[in-house]
């Protein structure tokens, strides 16, 4: 008997008929001889759906009271859930992220998990249920539901898979596994038998949205046994792991992220702290920052330019606006027309030419590139963000990412 936690997105319970079908799913593994826990995302366009409500009403919500709302909508999908499974003839219970033992830190609508007590879902499951956890969501020391921010379910269920210590983590989408690339945007992208944890994280954070990079983070952590794979199919899915292969070089993907947005402060002055001032004011109040760009001095001054997610804008920019004459800087600027593309392989920085490939593919297809930062197993740039989807097929195409390795 093994302990499997499966989890399904929006688009796989999306109405009736697909609710149906996933519960036969996990009625078909648990009647194995497994024990279940699905870990469930809000149906279908739910929690966009529930943002249009609340501007209806307050174009700023506070934080607080969004995370009271969107967390309803993962609730709406673990009591059908729940009603559907016991249709089939078998015992289900539906439990909320707090239910479940999820405590988190208090940070509103982008909150961590610190803690999970899994007492209750063992004992449901001891008592032979299948238990259906709302994911996305937990709470905080002040008994507040909080959310975990966008793709928290993947999150949600990585961190049940290690607390429980399950033998296997099953994220089941609407796409058959990890794809070379968006299917929709390289029709010819082949889809990956595996991928190793370090390769899957970059691929997350730069934008591929098949997991969340968190819910890798947490399965390299303690080392969770992860297979994606499509909820409408029974094809064989994408195995993440870790894998020893470094030596290896091998190109395992092409990712794009378009809701970026780029930050540029003007005038600096150079002298020694200016960056730390910057950066210590953003991560202060938990604002993320990705590709970072400082010019070279010109008398005594630098621009200092970096990219955040666009959700982050107005409050970056806010921020320091309100803190020029303490940076030091003239002023500042942005735009939201970039885009980030990044290619991802193990053992890239042992292999030259990689970037000098990337960059050629780029200027055949006449992309201009704003930035560019590198890791051992990634190389991203940004261009303009309607050159994007044009920017993954040069580059897929270029590394012959649709032939078999």
């Amino acid at each position: 008997m093994a302990l499997i936690v499966q989890k399904f997105g929006g688009s796989s319970v999306a109405n009736a008929e697909r609710v149906l079908n996933v519960a036969q799913r996990v009625v078909d593994i648990h009647q194995q001889g497994n024990q279940v826990v699905v870990v469930l995302s809000a149906q279908g366009d739910t929690t966009d759906e529930l943002i249009e409500k609340a501007m209806e009403i307050n174009e700023k919500p506070s934080k607080r009271e969004m995370d009271m709302l969107l967390s309803t909508g993962e609730q709406i999908s673990i009591s059908l859930m729940s009603m559907a499974i016991a249709k089939l003839g078998f015992q289900a219970i539906s439990l909320t992220g707090y239910q479940a033992g999820i405590f988190t830190d208090g940070t509103y609508s982008n909150a961590r998990i610190e803690k999970i007590d899994g007492s209750r879902v063992r004992s449901e499951l001891d008592a032979g249920k299948i238990v259906i956890v709302a994911g996305f969501q937990g709470m905080n020391k002040n008994g507040d539901i909080t959310t975990l921010g966008r793709g928290g379910s993947d999150t949600t269920a990585v961190a049940l898979a290690a607390a429980l210590q399950a033998d296997f983590c099953e994220i089941y989408t609407d796409v058959d596994g990890v794809y070379t690339a968006d299917p929709r945007v390289v029709p010819n992208a082949r889809k990956l038998r595996d991928v190793s944890f370090d390769e899957m994280l970059e691929l997350a954070c730069m934008g591929a949205r098949v997991l969340h990079n968190r819910s890798v983070e947490l399965a390299k952590k303690y080392n969770v046994n992860m297979v994606v794979r499509s909820s409408l199919n029974d094809h064989e899915g994408t195995l993440v792991r870790e894998v020893t292969e470094m030596e290896k070089m091998m190109i395992k993907g092409v990712a794009y992220d378009k809701d970026i947005a780029r930050i540029s402060i003007i005038a600096v002055r150079d002298i020694p702290g200016v960056a730390f001032k910057i950066f210590k004011l953003l991560a202060d109040v938990d604002i993320n920052v990705d590709i970072i760009l400082q010019s070279i001095g010109r008398g005594d001054t630098k621009d200092i330019s970096f990219t955040i997610a666009r959700s982050q804008l107005v409050d970056a920019v806010d921020l320091i606006n309100k803190n020029l004459d303490y940076i030091g800087a003239k002023e500042v600027n942005f735009t939201r027309d970039v885009a980030k593309v990044s290619i991802v392989g193990a053992g890239m920085a042992n292999h030259p030419g990689v970037a000098a490939a990337m960059f050629e593919a780029l200027a055949e297809a006449d992309i201009n590139i704003h930035m560019i930062s590198t890791s051992e197993i990634k190389i991203s740039c940004l261009v303009r963000w309607d050159e994007a989807e044009k920017a993954v097929q040069a580059i897929h195409k270029r590394f012959g990412l649709d032939k078999e390795i």
